[in-house]
């Protein structure tokens, strides 16, 4: 979530590209200049809900110099983890008044195995251990921080086939 109080360059830049847009596009949604807040538009003019869409190519552009790197999270080495889509959402703004206006941004990465939960940490893979053919995966820890969230989750059979327990020896 981005608003009047973001700390980085790329936030404030987001912040403030999309409010100009706003008030840019917002017009059309008020051609009276009787409403002030993105809320009151949508209430009265639902095609309002368009404005999601025509303010993200203000902030969004900003993203393009990241090469698809999530920037505010990073696995506990201090790897930037990618993204596959971006979503920009306006959450409200106000014609008149910049510290009302606030936009999120949802970053959705690939899929991940979970291997392993310690604590606030999640050990996860990006390759998916039922198809491996080596006994190793490569892993990566991450901390399970505010703003971080499982949007999806599918639990996987790892029924492993009793034959695979067979011992080399033989018995009598």
């Amino acid at each position: 979530m981005i608003d009047a109080s973001a700390q980085t360059d790329l936030e404030r830049n987001i912040f403030h590209a999309s409010y100009q847009e706003f008030r840019m596009k917002s017009q059309a949604y008020n051609p009276d200049g009787d409403l002030q807040t993105f809320s009151q538009m949508k209430a009265k003019d639902g095609r309002a809900n368009s404005l999601h869409y025509k303010i993200s190519f203000a902030a969004l552009h900003f993203l393009a110099p990241l090469n698809n790197k999530i920037p505010v999270l990073t696995d506990v080495m201090g790897k930037q983890l990618d993204y596959d889509s971006i979503v920009f959402e306006l959450i409200e703004s106000d014609i008149m008044q910049i510290k009302a206006h606030k936009v999120g941004i949802k970053f959705t990465t690939g899929t991940y195995v979970l291997h392993q939960v310690i604590g606030t940490n999640l050990v996860l893979s990006a390759e998916d251990v039922l198809n491996e053919k080596s006994n190793f995966t490569e892993t990566f820890t991450l901390n399970m921080e505010t703003g971080l969230a499982i949007t999806s989750y599918r639990e996987l059979n790892t029924r492993i086939e009793p034959d695979v327990f067979k011992s080399p020896f033989k018995h009598n």
